[in-house]
């Protein structure tokens, strides 16, 4: 029997993901004898959509090929282009434009963060008698104390909350424009102290040990939620040498480094999964398995980017869509293809001027490359989408991305952490 696909639900501007959290307890309740199941969200970072064995990858990830065959696919959902929105989006249930967080990232030394009158889907599982924990990425903000996971309805915290680091020794470097100078510091959470000593150990697995440990001692009858945001697979591409052995036949090295952490993804939530069956937790659990935006463009530790990759075309493209109708307003950014790094000739490319014209009609149906703009075809058709993306501006709060403070500056203390 294959994986099941989860019927279709409407899509509109009041559904929000509580609801969907909430439909998901209401059918696993009653595997537990009438108590609240489980629920432990994994959410890999940055993985791409072919990059797993059911979708047809070479890479290797078998114990998410045996989730996906005994459970049901969401291979229909959205998630947003960054880091800091998808995140935000799936904590509070609400999309970024009534957050202000949709104009790009949280970066290090930006006094913003998820906004505090937002009530978090922790808050509200705590709510409703659930314990809660987290491990892995924050990447919401961190400036002020009242920002941090524990003070957002996490009992427990172990993790980073920046964007991303080193995997080995969870330093992140950032330029701060005030100051006109490059800081590295620790960025490492337990609770909210710094945490040291972990130092040349692979992030993916400290993070794994801990949300396993929490498992392990966790009361069978009290509710859990659990929320693993893994590192992997953002940038740095890092991964211990033995998860590259299967990978010799790719040749691009940052493709065959990448595959080594997926590799070690597929462990990690082999060994969740695990621990979940060894305390006896598993048949009343809701396990959920998602990644936020797909593949980053960063290279490895060398040169090129990944081999015919688009950030355009894979992680960026966007825009309103209804039924078979597509409409791109505004100067998509990029008149042109960009050839793979080993046809690559930079006299070669056309000038970057913008195109007069700014709007575009697709039939995704019948043109699914979106090569024929049929916008004077269907002037009813961009009429209806121009109204529904009024209303979305009309509904949508002002973007909030304010300058660096200089006082982020992470010299005199060594680490990353709230300054106001």
């Amino acid at each position: 029997m294959g994986p099941r696909r989860a019927p279709s639900l409407p899509r509109g501007p009041g559904l929000r993901l509580p609801l969907l959290l909430l439909l998901l307890l209401l059918q696993g309740a009653g595997a537990g004898a009438g108590r609240p199941p489980h629920l432990v969200f994994v959410l890999a970072d940055d993985l791409g959509w072919h990059d797993v064995g059911f979708h047809g990858s070479r890479i290797r990830t078998p114990r998410l090929d045996a989730l996906a065959a005994g459970g049901v696919l969401l291979d229909n959902y959205y998630t947003q282009p960054l880091c800091t929105p998808s995140r935000s989006q799936l904590l509070s249930g609400r999309y970024q434009i009534h957050t202000g967080l949709q104009h790009q990232i949280i970066w290090p030394c930006q006094p913003s963060c998820l906004p505090l009158d937002e009530k978090l889907l922790p808050q509200l599982l705590k709510e409703a008698g659930y314990t809660t924990h987290m491990v892995g990425k924050w990447h919401l903000g961190m400036y002020r104390k009242e920002c941090l996971p524990t003070r957002r309805g996490f009992d427990t915290y172990f993790g980073y909350l920046l964007g991303s680091e080193d995997y080995y020794s969870h330093e992140r470097c950032t330029f701060i424009d005030a100051l006109n100078v490059t800081r590295c510091a620790l960025d490492f959470r337990d609770g909210e102290e710094v945490a040291t000593g972990y130092k040349n150990m692979y992030s993916t697995s400290v993070f794994t040990e801990r949300a396993t440990a929490l498992i392990t001692n966790h009361p069978p009858e009290k509710p859990l939620f659990l929320y693993l945001a893994l590192q992997s697979v953002h940038q740095p591409l890092q991964v211990p040498e033995e998860y590259l052995k299967p990978y010799d036949f790719i040749q691009d090295k940052n493709r065959y480094h990448y595959a080594g952490m997926v590799s070690l993804l597929d462990e990690a939530v082999g060994n969740v999964t695990a621990a979940l069956k060894s305390r006896g937790l598993w048949n009343n659990t809701v396990f959920i398995f998602s990644t936020g935006p797909g593949r980053s463009m960063a290279p490895a530790k060398h040169d090129s980017f990944l081999p015919e990759y688009s950030t355009f075309n894979t992680s960026i493209h966007a825009a309103i869509r209804h039924k078979n109708w597509k409409l791109l307003t505004g100067y998509p950014g990029c008149g042109y293809w960009f050839p793979p790094p080993s046809q690559y000739n930079g006299s070669a490319i056309p000038p970057s001027d913008p195109p007069t014209k700014t709007l575009w009609l697709f039939d995704i149906d019948r043109d699914p490359e979106e090569r024929h703009d049929v916008s004077r075809e269907h002037p009813h058709v961009v009429r209806q989408l121009l109204s529904r993306l009024q209303f979305y501006h009309k509904h949508s709060v002002p973007v909030y991305f304010p300058a660096q403070d200089p006082r982020c500056d992470p010299k005199s203390t060594g680490a990353w952490g709230p300054w106001m």
